[in-house]
């Protein structure tokens, strides 16, 4: 729970001086954009709407109404099964990418996601992987013009870092490469 306080007061107010004293595992994501300042605004304002509903986790049905609108339309459209009021199988779901191949999945990854696919990494329930997450925001900001990056702890290298790329995309960034 004091990963999530500590992150949410990230999200909303930047590093404060008891992050210094911690020793995280820390990534850095770089992206470019037109506007590098209003990628890493809109992707804080989506986080941080999923974070603060950490320990009252909503039914899928009510994400569109708590996610900026954009964000939603950005999302790949539902799939038949999970589009139609049922909620998400999440077993199902792992079943099927469990069974993908190295090449299905990085296409799977590349395009966008669907919100439900989204949202799965972020379920505390026993629905989701919000239990088991390996990434968590620490910083952003931006340098040269046009370049912009985000900074996120993480259990190590390497982590499941698609949620966060699709998070920056969706956002707006593009070209992002990874390191420390």
């Amino acid at each position: 729970m004091e990963i999530i306080k500590g992150e949410l007061r990230r999200l909303r107010s930047g590093l404060g001086s008891g992050d210094s004293q911690q020793r995280p595992f820390l990534v850095r994501v770089r992206f470019t954009a037109e506007n590098p300042a209003r990628v890493i605004a809109d992707a804080r304002a989506v986080l941080t709407s999923v974070v603060e509903r950490t320990n009252d986790w909503p039914a899928f049905e009510r994400w569109s109404e708590l996610l900026p609108a954009w964000f939603v339309q950005r999302c790949a459209p539902e799939h038949a099964e999970s589009g139609a009021g049922l909620s998400f199988d999440a077993q199902a779901w792992l079943r099927k990418w469990q069974a993908m191949t190295p090449e299905e999945k990085a296409d799977f990854s590349q395009g966008p996601w669907t919100l439900s696919g989204w949202l799965y990494y972020f379920d505390p329930t026993a629905e989701g992987m919000g239990d088991d997450r390996s990434w968590w925001w620490w910083d952003a900001g931006s340098g040269e013009p046009g370049n912009g990056w985000v900074e996120v702890a993480t259990t190590g290298w390497p982590f499941g870092s698609g949620s966060l790329s699709w998070l920056i995309e969706a956002s707006g960034g593009r070209d992002l490469t990874y390191g420390a």
